[in-house]
């Protein structure tokens, strides 16, 4: 069984670094210069901010340091989702923030049950995965909802409802 990468985990969302390579590399992007220098500017600050140098950083990452001084000054438009995992990796950054600060666009849906847990939980066996993801299938159907289809835009993020139980009495 292969490791899983999450990318980011929240309460609405749960996606995968290899899904997010994947769909970024079926995108076609337009980074302009602007965006290029200022993403080269943040990189350089986390990395100075970390106390590294761009050939600890090249130890760290295994990118070549001539390719890292490009990326800080602007001249990389846009680097490799791969590349972006590594340095996500050595400074300590979510891997989401360096794919956003180089634009690229993130998906928004959540995944299906099965990929959710092996992104979650990539100890489990396979099979565990399946028996956990049909289970939550059968709960889910008994419902009428489907695996796929999620909660509704903004449906996860409503606020907890507020307690009427009165203080110092009996509900």
């Amino acid at each position: 069984m292969t490791e899983v990468d999450v990318v980011e985990w929240s309460t609405n969302r749960c996606i995968s670094a290899a899904s997010v390579r994947e769909w970024v590399g079926n995108r076609e992007r337009h980074v302009d210069e602007k965006q290029a220098k200022q993403f080269g500017h943040r990189l350089k600050q986390l990395r100075t901010n970390g106390g590294l140098s761009l050939r600890q950083l090249r130890d760290l990452t295994g990118i070549d340091d001539g390719l890292l001084s490009k990326m800080e000054s602007g001249q990389i438009a846009s680097p490799n989702p791969d590349k972006l995992h590594r340095l996500s990796e050595a400074l300590g950054v979510p891997l989401a923030d360096l794919y956003t600060m180089a634009a690229y666009e993130l998906p928004t849906e959540l995944p299906s049950p099965a990929p959710y847990l092996r992104a979650k939980y990539g100890d489990l066996p396979p099979e565990a995965v399946d028996a956990l993801s049909d289970e939550i299938s059968r709960v889910l159907a008994h419902h009428g909802i489907t695996a796929e289809a999620g909660p509704a835009p903004g449906e996860d993020e409503a606020p907890e409802p507020k307690s009427t139980k009165k203080k110092g009495g009996s509900a």
